[in-house]
Order: C-alpha cells, then sequence, then structure tokens
C-alpha cells in the first residue's frame, strides 16, 4: 500500500508514468463496474469509462487517504456512471429509439456460456432494476447506502431488487436443470442464493 500512496503522490504532480500505472492497476475493476451498471451498451460504457477516468484524475488531488484508492475510484465510478445514465436517459425521452439487429459470438465454453447468458439477461432489466440489482448483489452495497445512492427509498431498493431476481430467475430457467418431476416453471417459486 504504501508504493501505491508513492504513485498517488507522483500522479498529483502530473507524472504521466504514476498515472498510467494506477490506471492500469485499477482499469479492469472500475471498467467492470462501469460495463455491470450500463448493462449490454458496450459504446456506452466504453464512452461512460472514459468519463470515469477523466473524473478520477481530475479529482485526484482530493484524495486524501482516508480509504483505500480503489475504493476511493469506485465510488467515483459508480456515482459518474449513475450520473451519466441518467443523463442518457433524460435524451432518450427526447430521441427516438431505433432497433438494431446485432450478433453475438459465443465462446465455445459452458463458462462462457452461463456468464454471457447472466450478462444479457442483466441488460434486459429495467434500467432502476438492473442498477440495484448490480449494486446489491454484485457490488455488495446495502439497500441504505443504494437508497442514498440513488434518491429512493430503502424499501424501493429492496421492491427493485425483488423484482430483478423475480425477472432473471425467468430468464434464466433455461439454464437450470429440473429435478426429476419438477419443470422448470415449479422453479420459478425457488428463492435464489445470492
Amino acid at each position: 500500500m504504501e508504493n501505491e500512496q508513492l504513485t498517488i503522490r507522483r500522479a498529483i504532480e502530473g507524472d504521466e508514468a504514476a498515472l498510467r500505472s494506477l490506471w492500469t492497476r485499477h482499469a479492469p475493476h472500475i471498467d467492470m463496474v462501469v460495463r455491470r451498471l450500463v448493462g449490454f451498451e458496450p459504446d456506452l460504457a466504453e464512452d461512460i469509462a472514459q468519463e470515469v477516468w477523466i473524473q478520477i484524475f481530475r479529482a485526484l488531488p482530493s484524495y486524501r487517504g482516508d480509504s483505500q484508492f480503489s475504493t476511493w475510484a469506485h465510488r467515483i465510478a459508480v456515482n459518474r456512471t449513475l450520473n451519466a445514465l441518467r443523463r442518457t436517459k433524460r435524451l432518450a425521452a427526447i430521441e427516438t429509439e431505433v432497433e438494431e439487429d446485432s450478433a453475438v459470438v459465443e465462446m465455445d465454453t459452458e463458462r462462457s456460456f452461463i456468464a454471457a447468458s447472466i450478462e444479457s439477461a442483466a441488460a434486459k432489466l429495467s434500467p432502476g432494476a438492473r442498477t440495484v440489482f448490480v449494486l446489491h448483489d454484485v457490488e455488495g452495497y446495502t439497500h441504505e447506502e443504494i437508497a442514498r445512492e440513488l434518491g429512493i427509498t430503502s424499501g424501493g431498493s429492496k421492491s427493485q431488487l425483488f423484482k430483478a431476481r423475480a425477472k432473471l430467475r425467468k430468464l434464466l430457467a433455461h439454464l437450470i436443470e429440473a429435478p426429476e418431476g419438477r419443470t422448470t416453471r415449479d422453479l420459478e417459486h425457488v428463492t435464489p442464493v445470492c
């Protein structure tokens, strides 16, 4: 950690190698957070991730070291992504949506198939449900933290999470092999382990 503090100090002073080092070390996690919150829109996720890194580097002089750099950068990523999604939602209300057919190339392995299926299913959630699902079940935020972050009630967060999990169960039912004598319809009432 002391090495990272030195890197941060050098980055604040404008050392490009230090900035690149921070980006190299933390970009995979930050980019994944952005992609999960955005859903199945890779171009939008890439644009927002760039905005996030610009914000992180601009805010770097305000980093006080009260928390780990990764935690501080993660918070910026979540806030900036949510703000960008709000802005995109306002613009989308004005624009006419154009449907586009696109092919998704799947890897041959079962694991990548399952991961792609989950990503695809999560992308089909409503923006509110997807955001709460990612923040709670993927990123580990509490309902109270989510409520503060999104400007909703804790109960609203719980409700969105319930709806997200219910829809994901339906969307991913084809991945579950039903036990003897049961159909996937019988499994809709099984609570997922999260």
